[in-house]
């Protein structure tokens, strides 16, 4: 695990820690990741610890978080397949919104 994320770090991606679990920053639409606000809103649940990645759109100052399992997972379903994504944000986040994706290092 180790290696993996001294090499996430060499190549200049952002690796995040969220109740004990890492994650890479895939996106982060006008640097809006904030991590003290995104742990203080999941401190006390462990709803995301399962998926495979964090997706959180903000708009009128407001993060709304959704989990999103790989297209590889057993768990995943049509509403929670990571290949949706892109049709969830076109079609359920703001226009103009910013989007940030973490995605679990495992």
């Amino acid at each position: 695990m180790m290696e993996i994320l001294k090499e996430l770090i060499g190549l200049k991606s952002k690796v995040i820690k969220l109740r004990e679990i890492n994650y890479e920053i895939i996106r982060n639409d006008n640097d809006c990741f904030n991590q003290t606000e995104v742990s203080e809103r999941i401190k006390e649940t462990n709803y995301f610890d399962d998926y495979d990645y964090i997706m959180g759109d903000i708009a009128y100052e407001k993060v709304r978080l959704k989990g999103y399992y790989d297209s590889k997972n057993k768990k995943k379903n049509k509403i929670n397949d990571y290949s949706t994504i892109d049709d969830y944000i076109k079609n359920y986040c703001q226009q103009g919104s910013n989007i940030f994706i973490l995605k679990k290092i495992k």
